[in-house]
């Protein structure tokens, strides 16, 4: 993988995940899991634990628990968020190089990690290879292409959003993702679409968080002045309700064959 996280950034991205935008899309992904009791999973790039503390309700005291991160803090916090859980187990290690033993889980899960991995096709070699024969997972990665973001300088927001592009190798993974799951040996079973909207400028809300996000990092790359204003044009949006962001991710369930 290609992000690593400090202490402070693993908190903002926890932060980021408790919106009540990305709690709606932890239930989609709950839901289309369909996990039973007893059942063995992995979390890949488990992050701080959400969806883990989620899937640990749905397995019961007979199953299981495990996730893997890049980040030593995002496992520090996912620790800690499922401390009370002996079924629970986290570790630090990269996606592309999984650290179990072959068929080990009856289900996985990815959230928002293979578009940060170089070497995505390895990876997904990887899930196979842990999943047991008829076992399934839940992919899901953001084309970020797909963002819709008003704005009063059209060609501003272009090049802000074209630099974030740059914070991960594949920004439009989705668009190849059933190809190189198919490559891998995994059947895809249906692909559906997780819509992000804001049509209101609410601090309690993805677009807001992320706002923090882009900007810093595009900031860097096209200077403090354009950023701070791009982010002050936002907030003069939100101030005359005529704010609006649009973002997709894809959803894809697929299975390892018999």
């Amino acid at each position: 993988m290609s992000t690593q996280f400090d202490a402070c950034a693993a908190r903002r991205v926890e932060a980021i995940y408790l919106t009540p935008d990305v709690v709606r899309q932890r239930r989609e992904i709950l839901d289309a899991l369909a996990l039973a009791s007893g059942e063995r999973v992995a979390d890949l790039g488990s992050g701080p634990g959400l969806l883990a503390q989620d899937m640990l309700g749905r397995v019961g005291a007979q199953g299981s628990v495990e996730g893997v991160d890049l980040s030593a803090d995002m496992v520090a916090l996912a620790q800690q968020r499922c401390a009370a859980a002996a079924n629970a187990r986290f570790r630090t290690g990269d996606v592309a190089r999984l650290p179990y033993e072959d068929a080990r889980f009856d289900v996985a899960v990815c959230t928002q990690v293979y578009e940060y991995v170089e070497d995505v096709d390895a990876a997904l070699r990887e899930l196979h290879r842990v999943l047991r024969p008829g076992g399934r997972a839940v992919v899901v990665d953001t084309d970020w292409a797909s963002c819709v973001w008003n704005a009063s300088d059209a060609e501003r927001m272009r090049r802000m959003l074209e630099t974030w592009d740059r914070h991960c190798p594949h920004p439009q993974l989705p668009r190849t993702l059933r190809r190189r799951l198919e490559q891998a040996g995994l059947q895809v079973d249906s692909c559906g679409a997780i819509v992000l909207l804001n049509d209101r400028l609410d601090p309690d809300t993805y677009s807001h968080a992320m706002m923090g996000v882009i900007g810093a990092y595009a900031g860097k790359r096209l200077g403090a002045d354009m950023a701070a204003a791009w982010r002050e044009d936002l907030a003069a949006l939100g101030a005359r309700d005529e704010y609006f962001f649009s973002l997709n991710r894809y959803l894809f369930r697929v299975r390892r064959p018999r």
